[in-house]
């Protein structure tokens, strides 16, 4: 039986005449979605885009601003207790940055109960993948080829009488063992007899993707500063970081995982205004760098000359000395946390009125898009293509097309 048609031999034919560095340049100039029809081509094709060394030339390949992407993921309601998650896939190319839907819009699987809306986050891209994730489930998803992978919940449980609270979770690349690794941080405890919790034991779980091993940590140290669900929070630069307060102090600081030692450790944040109706602290990602915003609740009523948003950017990573004022703008009616910075102009955050707005740090425009969802429900990850594929893990998982 012939495997090929004459015109694929032909093809093959071709390709093969050309050097091989030449035809990975040019296939690297090709959007993902035709690099998977390019598969389809000859067995040269497919077994190049395929490997390995293909894939990480693709992933580490010299990109711009113009070759961002932004998934949103928001909820709208279905039932009582129940919410329908869609992602959105959108692009900017033209001077006046309007946003062009690039895919249809597609359901998040596997998330539908209210925690979909006010308990979950979406978190990424790590080494060319996101996760959403909420306390009982984590999906692992490639915006670019649409696959994803439910991850298996964690098998440790409790002893009789105890209850868990699960304070946060986090996703990252270990780039030591090469694999993706995803942590939930608990408070186990016990409850006296007027049912108030009595002081109980920190707990960190850390699932490691490609092997598909849940493990506890035996190191956690049981002063770590207290953690919420939606704690602003980041992955970055091979640690995930959020923003908190030492405990029994008022000192603002960004604590970190490092995903490779499993070890966390703090960072000082910029000494910044306060605000009489409230401050919220936020991290972004702006020119490649960790960025900290410091922003007012919104009261109702506002001092356009003194509640401003200051947006602060760490140059060098971890040194405190570079942490640079990068930005002062007048409020903005942001829905508890900006979303994002895209292309690093624009400031992207839901408006109270369930739609998406964006600030542009240029031309200092608050624009309101026909983007909307639930309030609160809004997230969003800039992100470049990338083929990278999602570990397996055992035999019996299933990768999955949405």
């Amino acid at each position: 039986m012939k495997l090929y048609s004459k015109e694929y031999k032909m093809a093959d034919r071709i390709i093969m005449k050309l050097p091989q560095d030449v035809f990975i340049y040019i296939l690297l100039r090709l959007p993902v979605k035709l690099l998977l029809r390019f598969r389809c081509v000859s067995k040269s094709c497919y077994t190049l885009i395929q490997s390995s060394t293909f894939i990480n030339i693709h992933l580490d390949r010299t990109t711009t601003s113009e070759d961002e992407y932004i998934l949103f993921k928001r909820s709208f309601k279905e039932d009582v207790e129940s919410y329908k998650g869609i992602f959105s896939f959108y692009s900017s190319h033209n001077d006046d940055g309007d946003l062009n839907s690039i895919f249809p819009d597609l359901d998040v699987p596997n998330m539908t109960s209210l925690y979909s809306i006010d308990y979950d986050k979406i978190i990424g891209p790590c080494h060319g993948l996101i996760a959403v994730m909420d306390s009982r489930s984590t999906i692992l998803f490639n915006p670019s080829t649409r696959k994803y992978r439910l991850l298996p919940s964690s098998p440790f449980g409790i002893p009789k009488g105890y209850y868990r609270s699960i304070d946060s979770g986090g996703f990252g690349f270990d780039s030591v063992v090469n694999d993706y690794k995803v942590f939930r941080i608990s408070d186990v405890y016990t409850e006296d007899r007027y049912g108030y919790p009595e002081e109980g034991e920190r707990k960190v779980e850390v699932y490691e993707v490609g092997i598909d091993i849940w493990r506890e940590l035996d190191h956690v140290d049981q002063d770590l500063p207290r953690l919420f669900w939606l704690t602003s929070s980041i992955s970055y630069n091979g640690a995930y970081h959020w923003i908190t307060t030492l405990n029994h102090e008022d000192k603002l600081i960004i604590l970190c995982f490092d995903m490779s030692t499993e070890i966390f450790r703090n960072i000082n944040t910029p000494d910044t205004r306060q605000f009489s109706s409230g401050t919220c602290h936020s991290l972004v990602l702006l020119d490649e760098c960790l960025s900290f915003m410091c922003h007012p609740y919104l009261g109702p009523e506002i001092d356009p000359t003194t509640d401003l948003i200051d947006i602060w950017m760490m140059k060098d990573y971890n040194v405190y000395e570079s942490w640079t004022k990068k930005y002062t703008i007048r409020v903005l009616p942001i829905d508890e946390s900006p979303l994002a910075v895209w292309k690093d102009s624009l400031l992207i955050f839901q408006g109270k009125s369930g739609y998406l707005m964006s600030y542009d740090f240029k031309s200092e425009e608050v624009k309101e898009w026909n983007l909307h969802g639930c309030q609160k429900s809004m997230r969003a990850i800039v992100y470049k293509e990338s083929l990278v594929p999602i570990p397996r893990g055992s035999q019996s998982t299933q990768l999955q097309n949405i």
